[in-house]
């Protein structure tokens, strides 16, 4: 009798086993179909189309695989427009710097304290940040002689060549503060252009700490 059960499961399990082999035509059953074929909401890319991959579509929703559009907004589109009057913060919760780019925005920036510590972690995002965006001009320490600023030769040719970039060693940029850094940064200064759609305010301050220790050494 229980030969008889054993032998009768085996056989059912042969069958269910050999019922999930896929070749030629047919390419069996997908277990938990949208895993495989799941829809990527492109924000600013979408396809309007409901019909767009229906022959590979495995969902049975209805629609074609590629269908990404959002029914439910204007236009179908998956990226919507911030509610009026508000604010974007940045990725540590701030609200966007709003220093006036004139004179007086650059005098008040002065007063402005430095959100981080000097903390070893700090210093070295600062330089990291300072190496990427800044060190072309002015140099791997300060002083002005980048390769924009010196120029740099390319196969005999001289390339680059930009005088006037600041010696942050320099008598006259010595005593300037974080705040002053981290003003210029985002609106630019004399030859240097705006770089605040570039580097974000946690670099730009991070970036002025580490142009401070530089002017220590």
């Amino acid at each position: 009798m229980r030969l008889g059960l054993k032998l009768s499961i085996g056989l059912v399990a042969a069958i269910f086993l050999a019922a999930c082999k896929a070749s030629g035509d047919y390419q069996g059953l997908e277990y938990a179909p949208n895993m495989y074929h799941s829809v990527a909401y492109e924000p600013l890319s979408q396809i309007t189309d409901p019909m767009q991959g229906t022959i590979t579509n495995a969902l049975d929703n209805g629609r074609g695989e590629f269908y990404n559009s959002n029914q439910y907004n204007p236009y179908k589109m998956n990226l919507r427009l911030p509610p009026a009057h508000t604010v974007r913060r940045t990725a540590s919760g701030w609200l966007p710097y709003r220093g006036g780019n004139d004179t007086t925005g650059l005098r008040l920036a002065n007063r402005l304290k430095n959100p981080y510590d000097s903390t070893k972690a700090i210093l070295s995002q600062g330089k990291a940040a300072y190496e990427m965006y800044c060190q072309h001009c002015h140099g791997a320490k300060g002083a002005g002689d980048g390769k924009v600023a010196a120029g740099v030769t390319i196969d005999g040719v001289e390339h680059s060549v930009y005088p006037g970039v600041a010696n942050l060693k320099g008598d006259a940029y010595k005593n300037i503060t974080e705040g002053h850094i981290f003003h210029v940064i985002t609106y630019g200064k004399g030859l240097m252009g705006s770089h605040g759609s570039q580097v974000s305010e946690e670099d730009r301050w991070k970036i002025a700490k580490y142009v401070k220790q530089l002017q220590k050494n």
